[in-house]
């Protein structure tokens, strides 16, 4: 089996970015092979990532454009799709006005992509309907850490941290499953001596690495929160020196966190006083530790609250902006960390600026050569753009995104898709979204294409494009180029991913995630950069945007020595790679800026943080209840979730048959007692009803499950989608729908008769 040469580059699953080699092979096709050089996996993929080149195949994936055509999809030629979707985009917004266009985007899109998407919303369709589906994965996140540390970066640490901390409290991720590879920081962590306190409402593969496990009900995050905080008060753990001087607003969280006594927060939370005890003393025996948070307390209509009150315990023991301590989000999708940084979010701009903020405003508009008045403002968030679909939208942009499986209330968001006037999808394959669209455009996977994105470090990375795409796919680069031409804007819109990326910079220059300072070839050389990393100036200070004093060492990454240039890019064909050595400059022809080079920066708010004052904020919350409580009509409590084998709402991993072989469909997963109580036995179909609708799957009965809840993964549509059942209550802040939790009854299901 001839192979040709290997490119390294990054997987496009989750937000680890795990390292991979790329060999094309001379019969076609393409080989995953380890790289063992990038630290983040040292060469350990999940399944996922060892069979992400099965999606490319020609059977598989999309490789021409469908439009309708007397009710159903069919081929068409690329002029004659782009065409029609400007003419009804043009049209739709002549009839209803600007804001009668949505975009919707994805947090699986390069930073070269959202960026442009949210440039194309807001310059070419002049629309403030543009939000996307990281809203629904780390949005309450980012609201309380911007709330308190002044800045949003998911990790404000390498991985490579949790290993030497003492102590780590891991709130609602099940990453044995989710991010397999990043299991070994955790097994070290406690091979070197340190502890893994593991909440979830299930005892999952996560949980069973775990010390201590605490088990709450679904939607009580909040208040376990409080009451760790009440104890280590109670308890004089409390570090006041750090308190006085590093932060603000202790005395009103401090009260607020007295009110959670240990007995009513077992009460609540269902986990025993002497467990809530045990874990003060596990996270403030050691020197140093961290709270970890992912989806479990961030789907929820208060998750902006639940963080705030995890970031509390980590201020209130000094556990934050020191070495080896501190408080971190971890980012889901692939791009989630970048997806929400560069513009296609509903209130955001490019470096993670604010829409509504005039200087912010003047700074891109002259980027984008475009009047600031002429910007529209904040939009509506994710779920409230899918739900005002065929009303107050009428036709509908979107890229890499499938909420007719993802969203919350999904039969609902279905019907609102079916509503609108006109749908134009970009994919890769024809996901149950893109089956309902008037016109479907096949553009290029992540081994086609060549582009960068952020991991959950805020590691900003340089995927290479390692194959050429089939002759029918087209980037999404080239279809906001050609659609933004064929709607009047000639100019912009360049299909050379490192030309976006030049343009991005200049645009994030100043702002709080400033890559002002990288390039695609320092991407090349040091396997990554850490953001924030300004700009030299001319006299060779740095740009800064926040005042984010970190630690600057340089990222403890190799250089990849021998490392292959990245293959030209499909539209243009020209490469794209960083400026060469001998002319040293970037994709416009520009000669840098002297001065020393920033080398980016691996760890945050060591010295202080990015509020006006450089002090934390802590949140002064108290427990509120989910949305939807259960009552005798409705008497369990839903949460949802992922399996090792499937990845987001499934539209590509559904398609490779070794993936489908280990997760075969949906379930329901049951405590014994609750299935002796319905009669369920194992693998007998069950339907789960909510408010919102039913879905039905085999029962998989486990002790490992509370016997009040019941849990679903949401990667599949049709009767088993788990989203047909979830509440879209949404948090205040973050705009996050309540995927977590909702009420629900579960009946077995009576055979039909013969």
């Amino acid at each position: 089996m001839e192979m040709l040469a290997s490119t390294p580059t990054h997987c496009p699953y989750c937000a680890l970015q795990c390292g991979m080699n790329l060999t094309p092979l001379a019969e076609g096709g393409v080989e995953v092979s380890e790289r063992a050089d990038f630290p983040v996996n040292r060469g350990a993929l999940c399944g996922k990532g060892r069979t992400a080149a099965e999606v490319l195949a020609p059977g598989v994936r999309l490789t021409s454009p469908l439009v309708r055509s007397g009710g159903r999809l069919v081929t068409a030629g690329w002029g004659a799709a782009l065409d029609l979707i400007a003419e009804r985009l043009g049209r739709t917004r002549a009839r209803y006005g600007a804001d009668a266009l949505g975009v919707f985007g994805g947090g699986g899109l390069t930073n070269e992509k959202a960026y442009a998407l949210g440039k194309f919303a807001r310059v070419v369709l002049g629309t403030s309907q543009i939000d996307y589906n990281g809203r629904f994965c780390m949005s309450s996140a980012a609201a309380a850490g911007t709330k308190a540390f002044g800045l949003d970066r998911g990790l404000p640490f390498p991985l490579e941290d949790i290993p030497r901390t003492g102590c780590v409290i891991l709130v609602g991720s099940n990453l044995a499953e989710t991010m397999p590879p990043s299991l070994r920081f955790f097994r070290e962590l406690r091979e070197n001596g340190g502890t893994l306190i593991v909440v979830d409402p299930r005892r999952t593969r996560t949980a069973e690495q775990a010390d201590l496990h605490l088990a709450p009900r679904p939607g009580t995050d909040l208040a376990l929160a409080l009451g760790l905080l009440h104890l280590v008060v109670a308890e004089g753990r409390t570090d006041e020196a750090y308190i006085r001087e590093r932060t603000t607003g202790w005395a009103e969280a401090r009260a607020a966190a007295m009110a959670h006594w240990p007995e009513y927060v077992e009460r609540i939370t269902g986990v025993p006083v002497p467990q809530l005890r045990e874990a003060v003393r596990m996270f403030c025996a050691p020197k140093a530790a961290m709270v970890l948070t992912a989806r479990g307390p961030e789907q929820q209509s208060k998750g902006t609250d639940t963080v705030g009150a995890w970031i509390d315990l980590c201020l209130a023991t000094g556990r934050a902006g020191r070495p080896l301590s501190g408080y971190g989000c971890l980012t889901g999708q692939g791009n989630g960390q970048g997806g929400r940084e560069h513009g296609q979010k509903a209130d955001q701009l490019p470096g993670y600026r604010k829409l509504d903020d005039p200087p912010a405003r003047r700074h891109v508009a002259e980027v984008w050569g475009v009047d600031p008045d002429s910007l529209p403002g904040p939009g509506r968030s994710a779920y409230e753009l899918l739900d005002a679909l065929g009303t107050d939208v009428r036709a509908l942009l979107l890229m890499g995104s499938n909420p007719v499986v993802s969203a919350p209330r999904a039969a609902h968001v279905e019907e609102r898709i079916k509503s609108l006037d006109f749908l134009a999808v970009c994919d890769v394959v024809l996901s149950e979204t893109a089956a309902l669209a008037d016109v479907v455009l096949p553009v290029t996977q992540w081994a086609e294409e060549t582009g960068t994105t952020t991991s959950l470090e805020g590691r900003v990375l340089l995927r290479r494009r390692a194959l050429a795409p089939p002759p029918g796919v087209r980037s999404d680069l080239y279809v906001l180029h050609e659609l933004a031409a064929r709607l009047g804007v000639e100019k912009g819109f360049p299909t050379d991913p490192e030309e976006v990326f030049t343009e991005l910079r200049r645009a994030s220059a100043g702002g709080p995630a400033d890559y002002s300072g990288i390039t695609y070839r320092r991407l090349a050389a040091e396997d990554g950069v850490f953001w924030p990393c300004p700009e030299p100036t001319e006299a060779g200070t740095e740009t800064r945007g926040t005042p984010t004093e970190t630690d600057v060492e340089t990222p403890g990454t190799p250089t990849e020595a021998g490392a292959a240039a990245p293959a030209p890019a499909p539209e243009t064909g020209r490469e794209a790679t960083a400026p060469s050595p001998e002319t040293d400059r970037d994709a416009t022809g520009a000669t840098p800026k002297t001065g020393p080079v920033h080398p980016g920066t691996p760890r945050l708010f060591l010295d202080r943080f990015a509020t006006e004052d450089g002090r934390a904020r802590f949140a002064a919350v108290t427990y509120r209840p989910t949305a939807e409580e259960p009552d005798a009509e409705y008497p369990l409590l839903l949460t949802t979730g992922r399996v090792v084998a499937q990845y987001q709402s499934g539209a590509q991993t559904r398609r490779v048959a070794e993936l489908n072989a280990a997760a075969r469909g949906p379930f329901v997963e049951l405590h014994p007692r609750l299935a002796a109580r319905i009669g369920a036995a194992e693998g007998d179909p069950v339907t789960v009803i909510s408010r919102r609708g039913r879905a039905t799957a085999p029962a998989r009965i486990t002790s490992a499950i509370r016997p009040d809840t019941v849990f679903m993964p949401f990667h599949w549509p049709g009767e088993g989608r788990a989203n047909t059942l979830t509440n879209p209550a949404l948090d205040p802040t973050s705009r996050m729908p309540e995927f977590k939790s909702c009420a629900v009854r579960v009946e077995t299901v009576v055979p039909a008769s013969s």
